[in-house]
């Protein structure tokens, strides 16, 4: 069936649809991964948003339960250039298209990605709608101006406190949209695990006393949670704190920082970033949007981008803090950076 994307500025292309066949509206972002388009699909970081995917194939290798990194797909929509409808991997379980059917997120392929891809990189991310029908011009503006991503973080976080045992260091989690494969490599470094909601009181945290607190990554504008914010300033200094992605922009903002949106952020599994403490270059795995602009006092720059420079790690001076803004859980991507998550036991009590 016939469907089009259409841009905030008005730009139309013209597709496909697949998967579950209902119009859809959200922020049009790229990823440049080659591989790990089920993880993209399911990574709870991606809430909100229409990603479109550079990689020319998706669904090579069909879909398997086993690597998702949550229980549902949490993007808006899914655009390829091409969709592939007879996967060959021996894990293979379904394709891609059923997969999409199931979770009732709408699919758009034969377009130009390429030049999608350069618009957003000259303009910047932009919201879009995939669509079936024939749109004018106001109910399309009405649409897009509907749309916000502002409790994305409630949306995809826990409702309840959930607990996985181990015999070593006790970590807690503030869940804002976390992959499963961070509470994987606690686990198997031997932690208790107990994930708490994005709005559990600091309170709540310190009543279980855990050796180390962790911020998850998440969606949105890390600006949009002042009470996650107010939280995190009441925990700081009375337990080690370490953090991923919107766990580090909100770590940062909690001491004074400031944090910017990116004009097309960093999406894919080949950013390039340097450890300046070990002097090392590393391929991460990354999906934001935000980025901490300016350290609050007393901090110091862990790790930077080569790509544009931009802040990708930070520690106190003196206090067990210790945060990035890349993603070392390896899923989808390389393992170079996976030795983050043994710093953080370092910092543990």
């Amino acid at each position: 069936m016939k469907a089009k994307l259409i841009l905030e500025n008005g730009t139309i292309f013209e597709g496909t649809a697949f998967g579950y066949l209902e119009e859809s509206v959200g922020e049009v972002v790229f990823n440049t991964g080659m591989t790990g388009y089920q993880e993209v699909l399911t990574d709870p970081s991606y809430y909100g948003q229409i990603v479109t995917m550079t990689y020319p194939l998706i669904g090579n290798y069909g879909i398997n339960i086993e690597d998702t990194e949550s229980k549902s797909i949490k993007v808006k929509g899914f655009i390829v250039r091409e969709k592939c409808s007879s996967p060959s991997n021996f894990r293979c379980e379904f394709q891609l298209e059923d997969y999409l059917k199931q979770n009732k997120i709408i699919g758009l392929e034969g377009i130009d990605t390429r030049a999608l891809t350069k618009m957003l990189r000259n303009n910047g991310t932009m919201k879009g709608i995939i669509t079936l029908e024939e749109l004018g011009l106001e109910d399309v503006q009405e649409k897009l101006q509907s749309f916000s991503n502002e409790y994305a973080v409630k949306s995809v976080s826990t409702g309840a406190v959930k607990q996985v045992e181990g015999a070593g260091k006790h970590v807690a989690i503030l869940d804002f949209g976390i992959k499963q494969n961070i509470v994987r490599n606690f686990v198997k470094r031997g932690c208790k695990v107990s994930v708490f909601p994005y709005d559990a009181s600091s309170d709540e945290v310190l009543d279980v006393n855990p050796d180390l607190i962790f911020l998850s990554n998440g969606p949105g504008n890390p600006e949009d949670l002042p009470e996650s914010i107010e939280n995190i300033k009441n925990l700081i200094g009375k337990k080690p704190i370490v953090g991923i992605c919107l766990g580090h922009q909100l770590l940062a903002l909690s001491l004074g920082g400031k944090t910017s949106k990116l004009k097309f952020g960093h999406r894919g599994s080949n950013h390039p970033v340097k450890d300046l403490e070990e002097n090392r270059v590393h391929i991460t795995s990354q999906n934001h949007g935000y980025v901490v602009e300016q350290l609050p006092e007393e901090f110091e720059v862990t790790h930077v981008n080569l790509n544009d420079g931009t802040i990708e790690g930070m520690k106190h001076k003196t206090l067990p803090i210790y945060s990035v803004q890349f993603h070392p859980e390896a899923c989808p991507g390389p393992k170079d950076s996976e030795y983050i998550f043994d710093k953080f036991m370092k910092y543990a009590l």
